[in-house]
């Protein structure tokens, strides 16, 4: 599987109260998650953002709450994938078992901008700033990994599996 959009990028250390605020957590439906999503670091990026965008930040993005309310409101908002140089851990499992797709790869984050057009494959793990033409490498998604993800998360791939 193979996605590609204009890149939003943030730093390191986003945390999930800026990713959804807590004073949006009054519902878990993502079509209210999606409007509220990075608004308290990016006030514009619900009304910018198209489906299949890229989100690129840097280190330990997700680091915060437990909450899987932040990996909703991203894929919600329609991010295709996330790339960040590492993700805080509670982030990384949320993220898959929302079917969220992540990448991680320092070099990338470091060197991706603002505004880029971005391809990834998560196949090959294969990331290419269409803008400057650079590509990186990033662990490919494990097949396991990547049928959660295809299903649309934990859920999802559970109910596939037990023909529900």
């Amino acid at each position: 599987m193979k996605v590609s959009g204009k890149v939003f990028k943030y730093g390191d250390n986003v945390d999930t109260d800026v990713i959804i605020p807590a004073r949006h957590l009054t519902s878990a439906d993502p079509e209210h998650l999606k409007q509220h999503c990075m608004e308290d670091i990016d006030s514009s990026f619900a009304g910018n953002v198209k489906p299949g965008d890229i989100m690129v930040a840097g280190k330990n993005f997700g680091c915060g709450s437990s909450r899987e309310h932040a990996p909703v409101a991203i894929k919600a908002s329609g991010i295709s994938l996330v790339i960040a140089a590492d993700f805080a851990r509670i982030f990384y499992r949320n993220a898959i078992n929302t079917g969220l797709p992540i990448m991680e790869c320092p070099e990338a984050a470091g060197r991706i901008s603002n505004g880029d057009v971005v391809e990834a494959d998560f196949e090959t793990g294969v990331i290419t700033d269409v803008t400057t033409g650079e590509t990186f490498q990033a662990a490919a998604f494990p097949e396991f990994i990547g049928n959660l993800i295809a299903a649309g998360g934990l859920v999802e791939y559970t109910r596939k599996e037990l023909g529900l």
